[in-house]
């Protein structure tokens, strides 16, 4: 019987484990091996090796409605795509409104996890803790890892020849950018275009002399602000556009998805993307188009050399004088405290069971919340790992014997190992991973049990954004907010825009309801013929 849980790290995913430990009657203690709370999120100018943090001026890419805990929705004065101070100060919030951190120890670093000598029976493990110097052996029934994957930066400078041994410039891994400052006037190479290489790359054009952006990548640029000026994020994650992603060939929807992406600017005239290619990647950054377009931010090819001063790239151009390389090539995960007979066997989260259970323990005591990557927020991931999880240590939630829950992470994971920077086996579509993880939960909404019984709110969590709190609304853990904060969202969105009013108008049309009335029960159908005839790997009632 689980009862004395340890979760470690005290960032988003620890401080949702800590909080549904104490909703399921288990006693949780966490470890923060830094002062405070917030992770990843706790800005400091401080380019400390022991822990990553993010950059001064760093937004979140996904808005307040759908990266908030399910239970507790941001300030509705709170914009909706948030600073780093912000995000902090929300968690302080929770933290107090749950009473959190009396079960927070902080500057206490975990040396290691190993389980007991009677595991099979017992499923317990042996933590050991150092605090000011004092090591410190405590026993658990159960241990929730939230570390999340932003922990080693992933340096490849063997993919770079000359480098190390000729470029006399500095070099450095986004970790340790904090501000423009030291780049004031010179001329930089930023090596990745991801989130963060895309970010880096506009701030630094408005300081440094020229900015020059290398990538291998077919990348499709897209903007947070979607139809009608609303987030993207809660035009984009509805289950409707979902069950159409489902329906229709792959083929079919690639071409829509590039279209809308070209409907912008055209990325084949920015050098960026094709859409004859299979393999690209998304981006959100709503300035670098124009860069490019101003030339203050040169797109290049992937970097084929180094000279002394010189970056040599794939095409044969040559980028002259370069002052600084900043590596924007992301970050390896690692679990150093874990005994050598666990970690050895985690790759990456295909090697666990529904990206959070080690299949192979003989008791299911070991979670590992976070490492994951969605098309909406991890912070809403993995506080759904945390509930489901805290609920099969409580007993309420029941998993497949091992043998099963290999069978199926085996069928998972591809033959051939990728290499640790492509970070697409992390990458998994948000509906679908929270619907298959909530289902496992006992949480997951069924719009057709809403369809008969409200449905306006059928309605709103179908063709609407599929936010948080639609978990909420059935099962352990109901919150009696939750139909509210769904039928609201729209209106906390708007509201820290309303700091001046204008007339207008134009009114919405009053038949709206009733033609999506009509249309759910049309598309619900849809989906459940299809359904016999599924696509490979998954399905809309996952």
């Amino acid at each position: 019987m689980v009862r004395r849980v340890a979760v470690i790290g005290a960032g988003a995913g620890g401080l949702a484990s800590v909080k549904c430990c104490l909703d399921e009657g288990l006693e949780p203690t966490c470890f923060e091996s830094s002062e405070d709370i917030g992770g990843v999120w706790r800005y400091t100018d401080s380019t400390d090796s022991r822990r990553v943090s993010v950059y001064r001026s760093v937004i979140t890419n996904t808005s307040k409605e759908m990266s908030c805990f399910s239970d507790f929705p941001f300030p509705e004065d709170f914009p909706s795509y948030l600073p780093h101070s912000l995000v902090l100060e929300y968690f302080r919030m929770y933290a107090r409104h749950f009473d959190l951190l009396r079960h927070v120890r902080f500057q206490t670093t975990v040396l290691s996890v190993r389980k007991r000598p009677d595991f099979t029976s017992s499923g317990q493990w042996e933590v050991v803790t150092q605090a000011e110097g004092v090591r410190e052996s405590h026993i658990f029934d159960a241990v929730m890892v939230c570390t999340g994957h932003y922990q080693e930066p992933y340096l490849p400078l063997a993919l770079f020849p000359g480098i190390e041994s000729r470029f006399k410039g500095q070099q450095l891994h986004s970790r340790e950018y904090r501000d423009v400052q030291a780049f004031r006037g010179k001329r930089v190479l930023v090596v990745g275009i991801g989130n963060t290489g895309g970010d880096l790359s506009v701030e630094l054009s408005r300081v440094a002399a020229k900015v020059f952006l290398s990538t291998r990548s077919h990348t499709w640029v897209i903007s947070r602000v979607s139809d009608q000026g609303f987030p993207l994020d809660m035009v984009s994650t509805t289950r409707f556009s979902h069950l159409l992603e489902w329906l229709l060939p792959s083929a079919l929807t690639r071409r829509i998805k590039f279209r809308k992406f070209n409907s912008w600017f055209n990325h084949t005239n920015y050098g960026l993307a094709s859409s004859k290619s299979s393999k690209f990647k998304m981006i959100i950054n709503e300035e670098l188009p124009f860069c490019l377009l101003s030339g203050t931010v040169v797109l290049k090819p992937n970097v084929k050399e180094f000279t002394e001063s010189s970056a040599v790239f794939e095409d044969g151009t040559t980028a002259e004088n370069i002052d600084v390389v900043l590596f924007a090539t992301g970050y390896n995960f690692s679990f150093p405290f874990l005994e050598e007979s666990v970690r050895g066997a985690i790759d990456d989260n295909r090697s666990l069971y529904k990206c959070i259970f080690p299949p192979q323990l003989e008791k299911p005591t070991l979670a590992i919340i976070g490492l994951i990557q969605l098309t909406g927020s991890i912070m809403v991931g993995s506080e759904m790992q945390a509930r489901w999880v805290t609920g099969v240590f409580a007993g309420w939630n029941k998993l497949p014997p091992p043998s099963r829950m290999m069978a199926e992470v085996l069928k998972r994971k591809p033959p051939v190992k990728r290499n640790p920077h492509e970070r697409e086996n992390l990458k998994m579509s948000f509906i679908s991973y929270m619907d298959r993880v909530a289902a496992c939960a006992g949480v997951k909404p069924s719009v057709l049990r809403l369809l008969l019984t409200d449905p306006q709110l059928a309605l709103a969590i179908f063709f609407g954004p599929c936010s948080p709190y639609q978990y909420r609304l059935v099962g352990r853990g109901r919150w009696s907010g939750a139909r509210a904060a769904i039928l609201t969202q729209w209106q906390r969105t708007l509201k820290p825009l309303r700091t001046r009013v204008v007339g207008d108008n134009s009114n919405s049309s009053p038949g709206w309801f009733w033609i999506c009335l009509l249309a759910l029960p049309a598309a619900l159908t849809a989906g459940f013929l299809f359904s016999k005839y599924p696509q490979p790997g998954w399905s809309p009632w996952a």
